[in-house]
Parts: structure tokens; C-alpha cells; sequence
């Protein structure tokens, strides 16, 4: 059944021309789905043209009219999804059916813009799936020409298309395939953004993809100029442009009429999810304030919300309408009161309480407590998992949109600012609505498993009536280290006196059996503190050993280098007296002999009292003598040779080596001592 009434309602918006999927649902329950009776109703009969298909697709007027269903459902079938013809238009067109044998809806005129000099040459941008569609249309093209251009660029059959876009006081007349483009007042070029029925979940409801994006959760960021604050918010893609609007208001105090946005695509309108933007699932805008920024010349500042493009529907049921709602003409937006605060299959726990939060702070306006906003998990953490002095209650509110309670308990207890005071001390807050069963269920689940099954099975079985409730979660030492217990429950039917009353008697209780876990810790703190004590001086006392014993090693490696160096320096000078010894004793001239004449007899006394005589040939030098006085390993640097054998005295070693003993009076014979420098 569900597939005859696609091509129902695809056969009825064919020759209807509503695109609208709403209203022409309606028209066709209304009518038990009678094609016939639905088009009669919206094309009286007077005015609309019987007309008999041919076998070459033309139609052919005829006073019996359409025969029955099969014949109209041929109308869509037969000429294809990207040729469905509307009947209105046939109707509303300026052709007279009774002067005409014959019309042909499926030829169209020459569209090559190179053959209409003469007219203005239209580029529209199609903005679909990501990508942008460039069309080039004389201006005299029909929007029913426009459709089947983009159907063969896009292959979107013709009367699958929404297209958005439309300059807003021109919205009536581009639902008229017949209308002529140069009637919508155009510009040069023009984006327009096309959009799938079937894509959008109208017709295919079970499209994974388009199902999946509504789900996801766009995280938006929103810097605020002047003054550079950044607001980063998540939404989830089924959330209107509007919604957002309207919950920026209350975050940054720009009312929604005076928000002035950057960062939309172009043509978006306030009745867009962010779904069908086009943005991605992280998306940054900039945000000003309308009434703080200057005029340009013609005194109006630019806005998206003052040239928004309305969205295409078939019966310009806009939000300008008498019976419709326009955030921009009030100065305080009304959120939506829904009766529930998180939407169906929220998917996380996370995004479920910001939603929460978002929605019960609109709904139910200021006083109000705080939600914490997060896991299940997480809040337990904050509240459970901390040492005895830190530790909290962990309070979980249930809510359920269809209580009687509801409205009641939230606008006298929760707004109570000593109920209020409260929760900010002794408890962390956390709010789940119960509403709907897939919400309950994931809840439910994420209960069981950190809390306990006993908790759980606490919230299963609580009467809607009951609601809404407060469970009190608390850990204990009876619990163990890792899980927590219910340690009360204050359903929504309570008093303000009675509900503050439950709520104290818990934490007073708490608090009583916290107290021998707090001197517990506090004993163990002090163990811990002398045990620290104990361990820092023994570390000291370590430390302190340790230096003494590494200056120790220090000072015993210092006097071993000193040694070391003392030695080698002491083997360089050996090395080198040696090697000075050598060279003085082989530069030595032959000693003469007793018995020869003309030899001179050197007596050299050293420094203990020993002799060192040999005789030389006058004519050798006084350096033969020192170099006799060097290879006795008493180097000349470190001594002087004195003359004794004359007076004055005098030092040898300061008289000019070269000269011979017969030049110094040396010969025949002389004495001289070795004295140290």
C-alpha cells in the first residue's frame, strides 16, 4: 500500500503543482486517498480542462474528461519522472484548450542562449549533493524548462525538485512552471539551491544516509564581534536555522531580529535544518549585533535574516503569514514548548544532556538549577569517585513529557531559590527525560551499568503519574570502593517544604555515614604524612652520605691525577737531562794523553764536594768544557760554573762559549766549582 500511495501523492503533486509534501498529504487523507476527489477539490472542475492522452504523449481535450485513476496515474508514469506534467498549469496558461486540436506539453523551444540575441541570457548556479550546477537560459525559459535542464544535469526527475531560492515576492509565481524567468526579477546570475524530495526522507523515509546526517551533531562555533567571544555550540541536524537563532539568543543577548550572520550558505532560510544547509558537522560563523553596526549608504546593514530567501511551498504558508510566527517581529522569541526536552533517538548520552539542559532552561525559564552536562558516567565520577570530603549525592531528575506533574513541580520546587541552593552544594545535578522509549532504554542500560541493576529497575517501574522524580545516589562504604546505591527517592508529587525536607534528611544522613570514611582518611592522611616525613630524612641522611663519600672518591681521584702529573712531568725531565746528557757527551772532543804537550788539565769540583777533572787541547773551546760538565748529567741551566783557579772569580757559563782555553787563560791548567742556580 505504501507504494501506491508514492505514486499517488506523486501523480497528485504532478498535476496539482503543489510541491509542498505536507499539504499535499493532507489533501489526499482527507480524501482517503481518492486521486479523483483530492484534484477536484483543489482544481474545481469548472476550471480545469478535460483533456485524453494520445499515443504520442500529447493531450487532447475531451468532455468525458479523465475515465478513472489508471488514465491520470499514466500521466507520470508513461511520460517519466523527469516529465511530469502539471495539470494546473495547462489550466492556468493563457492557451484556450477549445480553440486547439492539440497541444504538445513535452517540446520545448530552442534553449541555446547564442540563438536569443535579443534576450537577456540568465546564469543560475544549482547548488545540489555538494557540487554547483551551472545553467545558462535566455530569459524567456519557463521554470518548466529550468526543471528539465536540471533534471538532465542532475537526473532529480522534474517532479522530485524543490527548488529554493526564489527572490521572496516572486515565490507565488515560481510555482508555475509556466512562468517565464524574466518575471522572477533576476540578476545576471543567481544561486539556487535544488533539493530532493525523495533525498529529504518525503518519499524514501528509509534513506540511510539523510536519516543518519539529521542524527548527527554539528558543533558550531560563533565568534561575536566586536568584542571577539567565541560561543562553540552542538546541535543536532534535525534543529532549524531558527532554533539556532534562537539559542544563540540566549548565550550571547542578541535577539534574534538584531543577529546579523556570516557564514551561511546562500539562500538559507530559518525553516532549514541544518541538515539541508549544506554545512559541514563543524562549521564557524561570525555574529554581529544590528542595532551596534553602522549603516552602508542606503542606511540598511546587510543581514541574512533581513534578505533570507523564504522556502518554496506550494500554498506560501511562510513565516510572514497572518497565522504564522516570526521571531523577527517580536522582541522576545518564544522557544517551542514541546513536551519533551530531548529528542527521539538521541544516539549519546552526551548530546541527550545538552539537549536537556538547552530545552528545560526554555521551557521553563530562569531561576532554575544547573544540569550537569555530559555521561551518566562522567556525573557519577564528579559526584561519587572523589575522596570522603569532596564527595557529593549524585541526583538524577527523570522527566516524562505526558506527567501531569511536570509542569507544576518544575515552576514552584525546581525554581525554588533555597531548592536551587541546594543542589549547587550538596549535589550533582543530572537530568534525563523519559519521554520517549529509545531515550528510556539507552538510559535504563547506562544505569545498570554504573550504578547498579537495583537503580535501574527502580526507574523501569515508576509510574508516569509518579514523575517527575528525583533518585538520590550516593556511595557508602557498604557499597565498595567502585559502585554506588540508591539511597533515596522523592517523587514529584512532594511539597516544596516536603521535597527540600527529603532532599536534607538525605544529605544529613549522607553525611553521617560519610564521617568515619572522612576520619578514616584523615587518620591515613596522617600516617601517610609521618611515613612521608620518615622517608624524606632517610633520603636526606642517603644523600648526605652519598656526598660525603663522592667527595671522598673526589678528592682521592684529584691527588692520584696530581701524582700522575708529578710523575710524567718528573719522566719528561728525566727524558729530557737524559737526552741533553747524550748530545753533550758525543759532542766531546778526543781526550788527550798523559804524555802529549799542549793539554790543559780541568779540575771541576760538583756540588758534593766530588771531583770531575779531564784534560783538553788548548786550542778547544770553553763550550767542550761545559758539554764535559752536561754529559756528568749536571745540566747548565741548572747550575754555574765558577772559576776559582784566578781572581776575581768569574762565571764561566756567562763568557762567550766560542772562545779556546789559551783565549781565557785556561792552559795549562784550571779549577772551577759547580754551584746550583
Amino acid at each position: 500500500m505504501s507504494e501506491n500511495k508514492d505514486e499517488i501523492l506523486s501523480t497528485f503533486q504532478s498535476i496539482t503543482g503543489i510541491d509542498d509534501i505536507g499539504e499535499a498529504f493532507s489533501h489526499l487523507e482527507e480524501t482517503n486517498w481518492d486521486l479523483m476527489t483530492a484534484i477536484q477539490r483543489v482544481i474545481p472542475q469548472e476550471d480545469a480542462p478535460s483533456l485524453e492522452r494520445n499515443s504520442v504523449g500529447l493531450f487532447r481535450e475531451d468532455s468525458s474528461g479523465f475515465s478513472n485513476t489508471t488514465a491520470l496515474n499514466d500521466l507520470s508514469t508513461r511520460a517519466g519522472p523527469s516529465t511530469c506534467r502539471q495539470w494546473n498549469n495547462v489550466a492556468n496558461s493563457n492557451i484556450s484548450l477549445a480553440d486547439a486540436e492539440i497541444i504538445d506539453l513535452t517540446s520545448d523551444m530552442d534553449l541555446d542562449p547564442a540563438k536569443h540575441n535579443d534576450v537577456k541570457t540568465l546564469i543560475l548556479n544549482i547548488h545540489y549533493n555538494e557540487a554547483v550546477y551551472t545553467i545558462r537560459l535566455p530569459s524567456i525559459a519557463t521554470i518548466e524548462q529550468l526543471k528539465r535542464r536540471i533534471a538532465e544535469e542532475t537526473n532529480v526527475p522534474v517532479c522530485r525538485q524543490a527548488i529554493r531560492g526564489w527572490p521572496p515576492a516572486k515565490l507565488q509565481d515560481a510555482r508555475k512552471i509556466t512562468t517565464q524567468l524574466a518575471h522572477l526579477d533576476l540578476g545576471p546570475e543567481n544561486d539556487l539551491i535544488l533539493h530532493n524530495l525523495t533525498e529529504e526522507g518525503y518519499i524514501d523515509t528509509e534513506n540511510e544516509d539523510v536519516a543518519q546526517r539529521l542524527r548527527d551533531t554539528f558543533k558550531l562555533t560563533i565568534v561575536e564581534h566586536p568584542n571577539g567571544k567565541t560561543i562553540t555550540l552542538p546541535f543536532l541536524g534535525s534543529n532549524t536555522i531558527l532554533e539556532v537563532k534562537t539559542k544563540v539568543y540566549y548565550v550571547s543577548n542578541i535577539n534574534v531580529r538584531n543577529q546579523e550572520w556570516e557564514g551561511w550558505p546562500s539562500n538559507c532560510d530559518d525553516n532549514m535544518t541544518l541538515a539541508q544547509s549544506g554545512i559541514g558537522l563543524s562549521h564557524n560563523f561570525t555574529l554581529r549585533n544590528k542595532c551596534e553596526m553602522p549603516v552602508d549608504n542606503s542606511g540598511v546593514s546587510n543581514s541574512i535574516n533581513a534578505n533570507a530567501n523564504a522556502i518554496e511551498t506550494d500554498d506560501d504558508n511562510s513565516l510572514d503569514d497572518e497565522d504564522g510566527y516570526d521571531p523577527l517581529q517580536d522582541e522576545q522569541p518564544v522557544p517551542p514548548r514541546s513536551r519533551h526536552l530531548i529528542p527521539n533517538n538521541i544516539g549519546n548520552e552526551c548530546a541527550g544532556s545538552i539537549e536537556f539542559f538547552d530545552n528545560y532552561r526554555e521551557r521553563f525559564g530562569e531561576p532554575h538549577p544547573v544540569f550537569y552536562v555530559g555521561s551518566l558516567e562522567d556525573a557519577i565520577k564528579e559526584a561519587c569517585h572523589k575522596p570522603a570530603r569532596e564527595r557529593k549525592l549524585l541526583a538524577l531528575y527523570l522527566h516524562h513529557g505526558d506527567s501531569i506533574l511536570t509542569n507544576v513541580f518544575c515552576d514552584q520546587v525546581m525554581k525554588n531559590e533555597r531548592i536551587i541552593e541546594a543542589f549547587a552544594q550538596n549535589f550533582i545535578l543530572y537530568g534525563w527525560d523519559l519521554t520517549f522509549e529509545s531515550n528510556r532504554n539507552m538510559f535504563l542500560s547506562s544505569v545498570t551499568a554504573c550504578v547498579s541493576n537495583t537503580a535501574s529497575i527502580t526507574i523501569s517501574t515508576k509510574p508516569v503519574d509518579k514523575l517527575p522524580s528525583i533518585l538520590i545516589i550516593g556511595k557508602s562504604r557498604l557499597s565498595g570502593r567502585s559502585s554506588c546505591e540508591v539511597l533515596s527517592v522523592v517523587d514529584g508529587n512532594s511539597d516544596l517544604n516536603s521535597f527540600l525536607s527529603r532532599l536534607m534528611d538525605a544529605v544529613e544522613m549522607y553525611k553521617l555515614q560519610l564521617r568515619d570514611e572522612i576520619r578514616e582518611e584523615d587518620e591515613r592522611a596522617e600516617r601517610d604524612l609521618v611515613k612521608a616525613e620518615q622517608d624524606l630524612a632517610y633520603r636526606e641522611t642517603l644523600e648526605a652520605d652519598m656526598a660525603k663519600e663522592a667527595a671522598k672518591r673526589q678528592k682521592e681521584a684529584a691527588i692520584a691525577a696530581e701524582r700522575k702529573r708529578i710523575e710524567s712531568e718528573k719522566a719528561e725531565e728525566e727524558a729530557k737531562r737524559e737526552s741533553i746528557r747524550l748530545v753533550a757527551q758525543q759532542s766531546l772532543p778526543k781526550e788527550p794523553s798523559e804524555s802529549e804537550t799542549n793539554v790543559s788539565t780541568i779540575r771541576i769540583q760538583n756540588p758534593s764536594g766530588e771531583f770531575l777533572e779531564r784534560r783538553f787541547y788548548r786550542h778547544n773551546t770553553l763550550q767542550d768544557i761545559l758539554n764535559f760538565v752536561a754529559a756528568n748529567n749536571y745540566l747548565i741551566e741548572e747550575n754555574k760554573l765558577i772559576l776559582i783557579s784566578s781572581w776575581p772569580r768569574s762565571d764561566l757559563t756567562a763568557i762567550d762559549p766560542n772562545k779556546t782555553l789559551e783565549e781565557l787563560k785556561l792552559y795549562p791548567q784550571a779549577k772551577a766549582v759547580l754551584e746550583e742556580r
